[in-house]
């Protein structure tokens, strides 16, 4: 049976809906744990269609792999995923994570 992409975007939200507080996830690393790894761009797709979703996705929670908030547009306010971010002790500075290693958190450490 093939995948349709709403099966993938409701896995890539399972993935995101795990991410802890206070930690941030990469495209990429989520592509790459749902085994496929030229997905990133996908996962994006999939932040962007999760607002509004009948199951809270913290999308804020899903940077590129530099810790850039490339996604920022997509939230209400400008600098409303920076807000997101801080509430939960991220600093962000001109769109980067401040200590982005320290915050990472990549699902195929933490959910083997």
């Amino acid at each position: 049976m093939k995948q349709t992409k709403t099966d993938f975007f409701e896995q890539v939200y399972e993935v995101v809906r795990l991410i802890p507080v206070g930690k941030v996830s990469t495209y990429g690393a989520i592509a790459r744990y749902l085994g496929s790894p030229q997905a990133a761009r996908t996962v994006g797709y999939a932040m962007n269609k999760s607002f509004g979703y009948k199951k809270s996705v913290p999308a804020h929670r899903v940077v590129n792999r530099n810790g850039c908030l490339s996604g920022k547009h997509y939230f209400g306010g400008s600098n409303m995923m920076q807000e997101l971010l801080e509430a939960e002790n991220i600093i962000v500075k001109e769109d980067i994570i401040i200590n982005f290693d320290t915050h990472f958190w990549d699902p195929n450490i933490e959910l083997v």
